[in-house]
C-alpha cells in the first residue's frame, strides 16, 4: 500500500466535549469523509534519552522541537508494517518524515541493534537523529482511538478526533493489548485540524459560533507531566 512519507503542515489542537464533536461532525457531513482506515486504535512507542531530554525540552515550548516514535494502526506482529516517524516543529509548522518497516526491523533499528534495511533520505535523517541523541530507548506506550476525515474538495485539509487516550511505562510493545492511564477526561475528545494554509471559512464559523478555542496539548508531554515525572520523583524518594 502506498503512503505519504513527508508532511509539512499546521496542526491545531482543541479539547472538545462529545456534544461539540457532534456539532462539528454535522457541519462536516457534506464537506468531509472518513478516510480509508475508519476508526482505528493507534499505538505509539516514544523514544527518549535516560534523562528524558526530548520531552523536557518540548514542554518548555521552544521555537524548535523534535521527537521520534514508532506507530502502528492496529495490534502488530513482528512482521506487521509499522511507521518510524521523525516529527519536528518549528515556529508552529510541523514537519514529519516517516518510513514503513516490519515491526521487528523498526524496533531493532531504532533501539540501535541493527542498521535500517531501507536506505533513503528519510532513513539518513533518522540515523542522524539517533546518532545525535545516542542511546535512545522506549520510554512510554501511548494509544488512542482515532477517527480521521479528509476534505472532499481535494485539498489537504484534514480533521482527526482522538478519544480514550491512554499511556503506560510498562509492557511497551506494539504487539501488546491496549491499557493504561487516561490522559484526558472521559467526556473529552482531542480534535486536531491539519492543513497547509488557512482553515476553511465554514470550519472557522463552526469553531467561533460554538466557542471552541485552540489549545496547546502534547500527548507525550502530558504523559510525562502526569505519569512519568511523578513516578520518577517517587522512585527517587524510595531509592
Amino acid at each position: 500500500m502506498s503512503y505519504q512519507s513527508v508532511f509539512k503542515r499546521y496542526e491545531l489542537k482543541y479539547i472538545i466535549t462529545k456534544k461539540q464533536k457532534d456539532i462539528i461532525l454535522n457541519a462536516m457531513k457534506s464537506k468531509m469523509a472518513l478516510d480509508e482506515y475508519g476508526r482505528t486504535t493507534i499505538r505509539n512507542i516514544y523514544f527518549d534519552t535516560n534523562n528524558y531530554r526530548l520531552v523536557r525540552h518540548s514542554i518548555e515550548k521552544p521555537a524548535y522541537k523534535e521527537k521520534l516514535r514508532i506507530r502502528s494502526y492496529s495490534q502488530a506482529s513482528s512482521e506487521s508494517p509499522v511507521f518510524v516517524e521523525l516529527k519536528k516543529k518549528y515556529q508552529s509548522v510541523v514537519y514529519k518524515r516517516r518510513l514503513s518497516l516490519p515491526e521487528k526491523e523498526a524496533m531493532q533499528w531504532v533501539c540501535g541493534n541493527e542498521h535500517c534495511k531501507k536506505c533513503s533520505q528519510i532513513s539518513d535523517e533518522i540515523d542522524y537523529f539517533l546518532d545525535y541523541y545516542d542511546e535512545l530507548h522506549p520510554v512510554v506506550f501511548l494509544t488512542y482511538e482515532r477517527e480521521a476525515y479528509y476534505s472532499l474538495d481535494g485539498d489537504d485539509f484534514r480533521v482527526t478526533f482522538d478519544e480514550n487516550i491512554l499511556c503506560r511505562r510498562a509492557d511497551i510493545s506494539l504487539e501488546s493489548d491496549v491499557w493504561g492511564t487516561p490522559l484526558i477526561e472521559e467526556d473529552a475528545t482531542l480534535m486536531e485540524i491539519k492543513c497547509s494554509g488557512a482553515i476553511p471559512m465554514w470550519m472557522a464559523h463552526v469553531l467561533s459560533q460554538n466557542h471552541i478555542y485552540k489549545t496547546s496539548f502534547s500527548k507525550y508531554g502530558t504523559a510525562y507531566e502526569s505519569l512519568i515525572f511523578p513516578n520518577l520523583k517517587e522512585e527517587c524518594i524510595n531509592a
